[in-house]
């Protein structure tokens, strides 16, 4: 593995020439969550995508009330993508296309977001493998690996794809670092997710973004509760301030 750096003089230029957009991992159900769905479709939302998650897929018939949260989004510019476990490599292949495919024909989904993605080279093939598959539903699809770390390097050679290279607390992203390969490729192909950060190092953490060269991010209070849900099914507190500091956010 090549050695890690927190900025240097390559990174610096790449990154501060983009600002970085809002992925949002997914949402409650609409039903137990209309405020929040309704809030990511609020005009001028500076939103990269979002995450549909039925029931930790696409569940097993379609659902109207999920079908009309991601019509709206859809309408206002926003890409949808299918949620979609790898289960770090342990789920069938079958069974993911499947799901895959039940995303794209009962949703008309945008894509598909990879959680639990194994990021060891001796799964690249597989992933690789998988990623073919899903381009085939969807010649356009955007897909996003949740690795929640840095992958082997390989990962970022698939076509297309924009790797999670954080998932985690602010606790250890305020002190986290990036390896030297991903300075070779550009900010919109890694994104960051950060639960547990206060209201007030919001700033910091951009900054943390912009030099580790992460396109895409999303920031949240909200603390991982250890019983499934996690930290993303509700926006965070902040959520006004935090997409109002992307949107108006310029390169300094």
């Amino acid at each position: 593995m090549s050695s890690l750096t927190r900025s240097g003089p390559r990174r610096e230029v790449r990154a501060a020439a983009a600002r970085p957009g809002v992925g949002v991992p997914g949402c409650a159900h609409p039903l137990l969550a209309p405020a929040e769905w309704a809030a990511l479709t609020r005009p001028h939302t500076p939103l990269d995508w979002a995450v549909l998650d039925v029931a930790r897929g696409p569940g097993a018939l379609p659902d109207p009330r999920c079908l009309e949260a991601a019509g709206r989004l859809r309408n206002g510019g926003v890409r949808v993508l299918g949620l979609l476990d790898l289960g770090h490599g342990t789920r069938p292949f079958g069974e993911i296309v499947r799901d895959a495919r039940r995303f794209t024909e009962w949703y008309r989904t945008d894509g598909f977001y990879l959680r639990r993605c194994p990021g060891r080279y001796a799964a690249l093939d597989g992933v690789r493998r998988l990623a073919d598959a899903l381009l085939a539903l969807r010649q356009d699809a955007h897909l996003v690996l949740e690795h929640g770390l840095h992958p082997d390097a390989g990962f970022a050679e698939i076509p297309g794809c924009q790797l999670v290279t954080f998932a985690g607390p602010w606790a250890e992203y305020r002190w986290s670092q990036a390896p030297e390969w991903t300075a070779e490729y550009p900010p919109e192909r890694f994104c960051h997710l950060v639960h547990c950060l206060p209201r007030g190092h919001l700033e910091q953490a951009l900054r943390t973004a912009r030099w580790l060269g992460a396109g895409t991010v999303y920031f949240t209070d909200r603390t991982d509760r250890g019983d499934g849900g996690g930290p993303w099914e509700a926006l965070p507190g902040y959520w006004d301030e935090f997409v109002s500091r992307i949107g108006t956010r310029v390169s300094e």
